[in-house]
């Protein structure tokens, strides 16, 4: 029980820094991908070496987004492992509050649709 509730709380503060860490990720792109395309946008307007200076410019913040991007999803993807490890032992130390929390959603659920229709 105590190994349970420690590792729920060390869950919730590796959730809350992952949360941070997406939320920095998300903006990173966000300027990278803006800077880039106000490259593309200006270069298309000229001509020339300078053009072309541009373009590979841009191209490159372009590429620095997608391996960032390839970074995070493959952060997402081991953080979403993990949660689905610690999901499955809290489940197996807690078979009868697991059960109970799923049948009170399931009623809950029930409750809402029934009143829509």
């Amino acid at each position: 029980m105590l190994d349970t509730t420690r590792s729920n709380i060390q869950s919730t503060a590796r959730g809350y820094e992952f949360d941070r860490h997406a939320s920095d990720a998300s903006s990173d792109l966000k300027a990278l991908v803006r800077d880039a395309q106000s490259m593309l946008t200006a270069a298309a307007a000229l001509s020339g070496d300078k053009a072309e200076e541009l373009r590979s410019r841009g191209m490159e913040l372009l590429d620095r987004a997608l391996g960032r991007a390839s970074r995070y999803q493959d952060q997402a993807l081991e953080k979403g492992r993990e949660l689905a490890h610690e999901a499955d032992i809290y489940v197996k130390d807690n078979p009868y509050r697991t059960l109970a929390v799923a049948a009170g959603i399931g009623v809950l659920l029930g409750v809402l649709l029934s009143r829509k229709q």
